[in-house]
């Protein structure tokens, strides 16, 4: 440790004892008051509250309004008897406000005085709304077509204003479709990255000043408490660009130097993706339309988080949908909305779990459900009661591939005479990312791979249209050009499908595992996630790279 960094704890150290003396003070003096004594650095200072009085007023008065609750206002003062403060009391007496009159030190007074850089925009941003206009929009996206554009532009302020900077990021981000929007902190200074097709990119470095900026912003908009550093946060905004809302998921939690934020960035648009479009080859597209087709009965799609299960089931729905047909969901949480259907999102607080909510669902005469997630035995057995009883039922699970479905809902306490009939078909499914076809660059086809793509084909289930070996070209990422990032743009998914019968149930009598899913399902035709996206790699779509980071090390001669 550097003797600069010894001098600054000790000082830091100094500043705590005085601060804890001066504490004490104030303790004495409001039980020497007959008051109660408040100390505002752990307290939540609302900006609402704080707006009540205004800044000169509050400061004449040395006092702060720093909660607000029905009527009732908490008032912390250095002395609630003085005439100042009782004239404040007075003007919230007439406003309809009961001042709940507390002790403070003059440091707790400074601390809230200092959220007040915040109260003038709380008429627009605490509403967790911001306007962005759609020229504003379309300029960063003629602007920023590559991240290289928006680093650029970053880079160019010195010291902006932070609604500026938030603007640049924000816009920045929508232009190129990052996904997430990752602000961390360090000793000396924030390093600014976005989520584009799945790879965090560095964007930016910002000085610590611009990042506290920055972190008070964010946190306004999404509702967020202002001083409460020390614990994990959530909260959501808004920007409206246009026609179109854009909602924005704030996560904060504490880090060794300050807090680290995550927007998830929810643009409609990343979602509106057709059957056709997911990714899907022609045999399991077909498999997948004729499960779709079907009166009732459950759809499982598994996958870890972030692998493509949302937007693969709002597929699902959009090709299902029709003015006759009632479909009502329940997520936690509902991440985008759909024209045309009931959406709900559980509240455990309140009692609205997926499997109460589901309950409650089926009371609303749907036709068709979609659960976010089945996470206990409750709730499956709901939801495949329901998929008996005439409805079609989407679900998600958390298993790594799809043969681990019937062990996973087993594990629970299904019983595999409902799992059977009540399944229709199950999906796993990754995301990987897609070359850009403006700079791939041509694999060598070494005649060793040459032999192991041979052994891959013949492997492959009859029903497969395999590829001409003879005309097969490989392709690697490129370094990059003005169309993509790094060589890559978007992503596909890569699925294993198979479809439930009486097999399979005679399977889970016998005590199935994983393995002997996977075994029967592959000798039913099913045609697994690895050599999903081996085809995508010799259809020129992706690399081996991306597959092996999926799916593990590819093996041509055996399935995995």
């Amino acid at each position: 440790m550097t003797i600069g960094a010894d001098q600054q704890k000790l000082q830091e150290k100094l500043k705590e004892v005085r601060r804890q003396a001066e504490e004490r003070l104030a303790q004495k003096e409001a039980s020497d008051l007959g008051f109660p004594y408040i100390d505002l650095n752990p307290v939540p200072i609302q900006v609402d509250a704080l707006a009540l009085v205004s800044e000169e007023q509050a400061k004449a008065a040395q006092l702060a309004t720093v909660l607000l609750r029905q009527n009732d206002v908490v008032l912390a003062a250095l002395n609630p008897k003085s005439a100042p403060v009782q004239k404040v009391v007075e003007s919230l007496k007439k406003d309809g406000h009961n001042a709940l009159l507390f002790v403070c030190s003059f440091s707790s007074l400074q601390l809230a005085w200092n959220s007040y850089q915040y109260v003038v925009k709380e008429k627009t941003e605490i509403t967790g709304r911001v306007s962005i206009e759609v020229g504003e929009i379309e300029s960063a996206r003629s602007a920023f077509s590559r991240l290289a554009d928006v680093q650029g532009a970053i880079a160019a302020f010195n010291n902006p204003a932070t609604s500026k900077i938030f603007e640049v990021v924000l816009a920045g981000a929508l232009a190129i479709k990052a996904s997430d929007i990752h602000l961390e902190p360090s000793e000396t200074a924030s390093r600014l990255r976005y989520r584009i097709d799945g790879e965090l990119n560095d964007v930016a470095t910002v000085n610590l000043k611009i990042y506290h900026s920055l972190t008070s912003r964010i946190k306004l908009l999404s509702g967020l408490k202002l001083n409460v550093k020390n614990e994990p946060q959530d909260g959501r905004f808004t920007i409206k660009a246009g026609p179109k809302d854009i909602e924005i998921r704030t996560s904060t939690i504490p880090s060794e130097y300050g807090e680290t934020i995550v927007l998830r960035v929810l643009d409609p648009d990343a979602i509106q993706v057709g059957l056709e479009e997911l990714g899907l080859r022609k045999e399991d597209l077909e498999i997948v339309r004729f499960g779709l087709r079907k009166p009732n009965g459950m759809i499982l799609n598994t996958g870890p988080t972030g692998s493509g299960k949302t937007t693969t089931l709002y597929a699902f729905i959009r090709y299902i949908y029709d003015p006759g047909i009632k479909i009502i969901t329940i997520e936690d949480p509902i991440e985008y909305h759909i024209e045309g259907i009931s959406q709900t999102q559980v509240d455990p607080s309140a009692g609205y779990t997926f499997a109460n909510g589901l309950r409650s669902i089926l009371r609303q005469d749907p036709d068709v459900i979609l659960v976010g997630e089945i996470r206990d035995l409750d709730t499956a057995e709901i939801a495949m009661h329901a998929a008996l009883t005439g409805h079609v039922v989407f679900s998600t699970l958390h298993t790594n591939e799809a043969a681990g479905t019937i062990p996973r809902l087993v594990d629970m306490g299904a019983k595999p005479p409902i799992i059977a009939p009540a399944l229709n078909l199950v999906i796993a499914q990754r995301l990987v990312r897609k070359l850009c076809v403006g700079c791939r660059l041509p694999h060598e086809l070494t005649l060793a791979l040459k032999k192991d793509l041979e052994k891959f084909l013949s492997a492959l289930p009859e029903r497969v249209e395999k590829p001409d070996i003879s005309a097969i070209q490989i392709f690697e990422a490129g370094t990059g050009c003005d169309k993509c990032h790094g060589g890559y743009k978007r992503r596909v998914g890569v699925f294993e499908i198979f479809v439930m019968n009486p097999q399979f149930e005679e399977l889970m009598h016998k005590g199935a595992t994983e393995a002997a899913v996977k075994k029967l399902a592959v000798e039913n035709g099913m045609v697994t996630m690895q050599q999903d996206g081996v085809l995508k790699v010799m259809a020129g779509i992706t690399t081996f790279d991306e597959i092996e980071k999926a799916t593990g090390p590819i093996s041509f001669d055996k399935v995995i």
